[in-house]
């Protein structure tokens, strides 16, 4: 065994409470360099005739990326403590594995080699609101999305649709409008919505914000906000809006007083200022912002005046308007402290609000229980889009990014990931899958059956195009005959499908059984205790013939998206599926 890639850390991805009374173990070891493994593992203080009573679990190989296999179990320790260890066995050698090394056998004489899970403490239990990990989410930028009040339309507004967008040019898209279509987002089966800001600021984008307190005018004022809320809560709809806290506008009042006041502003250290006067000379900022874009400067969120005033914003419009999240623009450069306050003040007004980070990288830090309950899951859309759309990967090496995605964070973690395939900041997905309704069906289907809480950019369920921003931020089209009807109709099945049957959706494991370069399929299983489904993607422009790899003799299964039925008595089935297509079959015993 190459004892170097074998690992574990008796916390975060690798150990964690998966609830109160369960313990969730990992081990990491070299592909296919292992043939078994046994979790070794006992209470701490239980001992007879001074050896320490343990108990071995074989572990589950959970899946295999690029380099590394990867183990599991689940331990349910009687007294919620844990002292543990891993039996690892080859064809050449066995060996033991703990926190102070390598030993070639279970010691019972002493615990302290081992790894420690000293307590199963209910609040350090991660838990993200329940709600998530049954929502479908649609991502809507206000602007764009429909105009129902033409009396609050902005100066120069244009009529809707009649030209490209632009990073200046408006349109009119307000609260009315949504309130006015919430009949369509109820047809289609979302139940979550998620706003782009909606604070008052200067651009049509709203990242730029002048008042974390008030609404921008061209939406409508916070009555109608009210409304909306209420209609969207009416209809089984949860609100989710995008709070800007890394910095500010250019236009933020304590902003312009440090402009026209420098060292005299009493706002001078709501900001990261290097000296006075500010100035942009030589494209060199004298104060940090984001990136380098003087119109954002960065706040200060250690400044206790600045963090009070964020998280009352935050309790605010929890408080007065009921929504049911947060969405954390560039949440990975405001510190962790912050977060830790802020999650305890919005759960201060209601329990169960989402708490969702902008991070695009490794995000174990914020999502241990005390921060965040989710990240948008931006190496599942950068996987999946790379397979179907761009056609960089092909199948197994998907699979292996896939099973990287899964183990990166606990389980519970994954369950509540919010998963996306295009946004405001990204060219439409039918444009990044070269206009191929085929591949864009195919994408929806492999993101709505996959763990976490999908999300959908508004229009993209009724083919809508463009290019990388502005292009991407188009009105939304609403003459029926002008949207594609028949995508419309496969989201929303895929989408009743997650509602129907929760082994669609986060109710099951995914265990990968199949991934073929050559024909560029992929074969994976979706089950718990109860269901089992099995899911055949063909990612190529010719017809898939596959035979399905296990045994199915005397089962009936059942076609999901068709709801044909089918009885196989041979001990092998083989399925057909289209350029394109994904199939997915529920197994149900006996026939």
């Amino acid at each position: 065994m190459l004892k170097e890639a074998i690992y574990h850390r008796p916390k975060n991805q690798y150990a964690y409470a998966y609830d109160q009374k369960t313990i969730h173990i990992r081990l990491r070891t070299k592909k296919n360099d292992v043939d078994s493994v046994s979790l070794v593992h006992g209470d701490p203080y239980l001992w007879k005739d001074k050896n320490w009573l343990v108990e071995k679990a074989a572990m589950e190989k959970s899946g295999s990326d690029e380099l590394f296999d990867y183990w599991f179990a689940a331990v349910e320790p009687k007294y919620r403590r844990l002292r543990y260890g891993f039996e690892l066995s080859s064809k050449e050698e066995t060996l033991v594995y703990t926190e102070k090394g390598f030993i070639n056998e279970v010691s019972t004489d002493d615990t302290a080699p081992y790894f420690a899970f000293p307590f199963l403490n209910k609040i350090d239990v991660f838990k993200a609101p329940e709600w998530v990990k049954d929502t479908v989410w649609y991502q809507i930028f206000p602007e764009r999305f429909a105009n129902g009040d033409s009396s609050i339309n902005p100066e120069g507004t244009l009529a809707w649709g009649s030209t490209e967008p632009k990073s200046d040019n408006f349109f009119g898209g307000d609260f009315e409008g949504v309130i006015q279509n919430i009949d369509y987002l109820k047809d289609l089966g979302i139940n979550g919505i998620y706003f782009t800001p909606v604070f008052k600021a200067f651009s049509n984008h709203k990242y730029d914000t002048i008042d974390y307190m008030e609404l921008d005018p061209q939406f409508g004022d916070k009555e109608t906000f009210k409304r909306l809320v209420q209609t969207c809560h009416d209809n089984g709809i949860r609100i989710m809006l995008d709070a800007v806290f890394n910095h500010s506008g250019y236009f933020f009042p304590q902003f312009q007083d440090v402009l026209q006041h420098g060292m005299d502003s009493k706002y001078k250290n709501w900001f990261h200022i290097h000296d006075f006067p500010l100035k942009n000379d030589d494209d060199s900022l004298n104060y940090d912002a984001f990136a380098f874009v003087e119109s954002m400067p960065k706040l200060n969120t250690e400044n206790p005046e600045v963090k009070e005033y964020l998280l009352e914003v935050g309790r605010y419009w929890v408080r007065e308007f009921d929504i049911d999240g947060w969405r954390l623009d560039v949440a990975n450069e405001v510190d962790h402290q912050f977060w830790r306050e802020f999650r305890q003040a919005v759960r201060a007004e209601k329990e169960d609000v989402y708490i969702l980070g902008e991070i695009w990288h490794d995000a174990m830090p914020w999502l241990q229980g005390d921060q965040f309950d989710a990240v948008m899951n931006y190496p599942f859309t950068t996987g999946t889009m790379n397979f179907i759309a761009n056609d960089k990967v092909r199948a197994e090496e998907f699979v292996n990014i896939m099973e990287s995605v899964l183990h990166s964070y606990p389980k519970n973690v994954n369950e509540a990931a919010f998963n996306l395939l295009g946004s405001h900041d990204t060219p439409r997905i039918l444009n990044t899958a070269q206009h191929s309704k085929e591949k864009l069906k195919l994408l929806f289907a492999c993101q709505l059956s996959f763990i976490g809480s999908p999300c959908i950019y508004y229009g993209d369920e009724i083919g809508m195009d463009g290019d990388q921003d502005p292009g991407c931020r188009k009105c939304m089209i609403w003459e029926e005959d002008k949207q594609d009807r028949e995508l419309y109709s496969y989201v929303k099945k895929l989408i009743s499908l997650r509602k129907q049957y929760p082994v669609f959706g986060n109710g099951g494991d995914i265990t990968y059984i199949e991934a073929n370069d050559e024909t560029n399929h992929v074969i994976f299983t979706k089950q718990n205790k109860k269901e089992k489904m099995i899911a055949v993607l063909n990612n190529s422009a010719n017809e898939l013939t596959a035979a399905l790899p296990f045994e199915l003799q005397d089962t009936k299964l059942v076609d999901l998206m068709t709801g044909k039925e089918y009885a196989a008595h041979a001990k092998q089935l083989t399925i057909t599926v289209k350029p394109y297509g994904m199939a997915f079959y529920s197994i149900e015993q006996p026939v």
